[in-house]
């Protein structure tokens, strides 16, 4: 059965592990956007907390993901020596093309954080957002996320990237049905501006 505790910790090559939210996450975040904005300081970018830490009430690998958006890859392929004195490994694409990513490990084994960095411009940043928002907005789906992740963490043990890819289906789906609801919204905000 899938490991679910408050002290949750996840180590790579270990068990997935869940821990219900916990409100010092997006502090948490809040500290790390800082640091990166800081390093990154001549870059023009932008920090969004996004997975499940970034969901209230969603339980979650107790990682915080992290958005970064900057004008182009390049520019932040100069500057990835930057991100080390934080702490991040550069990963490159790592799997997934027109994205840097980066994780931060503790000495012990223990990832803390991951940055999924793409150029302005890309779908997956709207992708990504839209997920989030929309599982924030809708408890049932948020509740059908959480019996998810357990089925398939308990199916996959320590295989991460086969969780992760039996997520996809669900993933890619609440990513349509979120851009559909986000949609609506503007088009609803805007209507009701113009009134």
């Amino acid at each position: 059965m899938a490991d679910l505790r408050s002290s949750a910790s996840y180590s790579p090559g270990g068990p997935i592990v869940f821990a219900p939210t916990d409100p010092t996450w997006v502090d948490e975040f809040a500290r790390e956007a800082r640091a990166i904005r800081s390093v990154l300081s001549d870059l023009a970018i932008a920090v969004h907390h996004i997975g499940s830490t970034a969901v209230d009430g969603l339980i979650a690998k107790p990682v915080i993901d992290i958005l970064m958006v900057v004008p182009g890859l390049t520019a932040l392929d100069a500057r990835g020596d930057r991100l080390a004195t934080l702490g991040y490994e550069a990963r490159g694409e790592f799997g997934i093309p027109g994205r840097r990513y980066f994780h931060k490990t503790s000495p012990l084994g223990v990832r803390t954080h991951q940055i999924h960095s793409y150029a302005e411009g890309s779908d997956a940043i709207q992708r990504h957002l839209d997920f989030r928002d929309y599982l924030r907005a809708h408890p049932a789906a948020l509740e059908a996320y959480a019996r998810l992740k357990v089925q398939l963490a308990d199916r996959f043990g320590a295989d991460v990237e086969g969780y992760a890819n039996a997520k996809t289906v669900f993933v890619r789906d609440v990513e349509r049905v979120g851009a559909l609801w986000r949609s609506g919204l503007t088009i609803a905000r805007q209507s009701h501006n113009e009134r």
